[in-house]
């Protein structure tokens, strides 16, 4: 079975089309073939050894890969689903060794996998699961009320995205940074008010909020330059770990493995899209061997949605 993966960590180039084993389903599992991988930031870490400490528990290849949409083109015996056989699904994936994303075929829990949203294509669907749930998973963890205030970081990327348009479906007043060129971007996802983003973000949004947001989403990683914009007593979450020790802050870190096996999660973030609450963005396809070209493009940084890997 085709798969794009890496023996040794590194740059780009160490990227390489791979043979893997191919896998069968059994009881509470799905079989999918892949068509569209998405490729996300988490990948890239991976892919240069980041984590590698944990990486390294397996002998190589490594796999990359955390989204993924295709066709169920077999089921477990004894699985109870209500998924068939030719369903066109999306997933988040929990990638080890050469379980990854960015392969033709993949076995994953059912409990894991849903339809994708109607109207939407295999593509579209790809860049939703792994972003939207983490996206969830922030808001979840702040537990903000219906009418309080949330700000946002990195709002243009794909999370920040996600947290803008979730939240306002939860209800909550969204402020949001962006750069000159994403401003009319993050006002259509829907921010209430868009300050501009930079090393001052903290100072800009307590302009439009002198008494500190209720809780902020850090999408863009400033982490102590970002937590001057929440109020004593707010919340503040990151994707990367980082926590404070201030002003009775309570700081979380989300980690969207946690919501693996979260089909209803997954599947109500799908109803979302339908319903026009969330926007699936994608910048750019890639036939899966120029796996290569995404990630460089992707490091360059300045991409908006998310680049696609396509399995033929």
């Amino acid at each position: 079975m085709r798969a794009m993966g890496l023996y040794n960590f590194g740059g780009p180039e160490v990227l390489q089309s791979i043979d893997i084993p191919e896998r069968h389903a059994v009881a509470g599992e799905v079989r999918i073939r892949v068509q569209a991988s998405t490729v996300n930031p988490t990948d890239t870490t991976l892919r240069k050894g980041a984590r590698a400490e944990l990486v390294r528990r397996d002998p190589p290849p490594y796999v990359p890969g955390m989204d993924v949409a295709g066709v169920i083109d077999e089921i477990g015996a004894g699985t109870q689903t209500i998924l068939a056989v030719g369903d066109a699904v999306m997933a988040m994936v929990v990638n080890r060794a050469s379980h990854g994303g960015y392969s033709e075929s993949i076995v994953l829990p059912a409990d894991a996998v849903v339809r994708i949203p109607a109207g939407k294509s295999l593509i579209e669907a790809a860049t939703l699961p792994m972003n939207g749930l983490t996206a969830r998973q922030s808001l979840d963890q702040l537990a903000l009320k219906p009418g309080q205030t949330l700000a946002v970081t990195g709002a243009a990327g794909c999370y920040g995205g996600y947290v803008v348009q979730l939240a306002k479906a939860d209800g909550l007043r969204v402020v949001a940074d962006a750069a000159p060129a994403d401003e009319a971007l993050v006002r259509a996802l829907g921010a209430d008010i868009v300050v501009p983003r930079g090393e001052d973000v903290a100072a800009q949004i307590r302009k439009a909020v002198p008494g500190g947001v209720d809780g902020l989403a850090d999408g863009s990683f400033q982490s102590d330059v970002a937590v001057g914009a929440v109020r004593d007593g707010g919340s503040f979450v990151s994707v990367r770990g980082w926590a404070g020790d201030e002003r009775g802050i309570t700081f979380h870190k989300t980690s969207v493995r946690d919501y693996n096996h979260r089909a209803d999660l997954l599947n109500r973030l799908r109803q979302q899209v339908e319903a026009g609450q969330i926007t699936l963005r994608v910048a750019a396809t890639y036939p899966a061997v120029q796996a290569v070209d995404a990630h460089r493009r992707l490091e360059a940084k300045g991409t908006r949605g998310r680049l696609v890997l396509l399995w033929q």
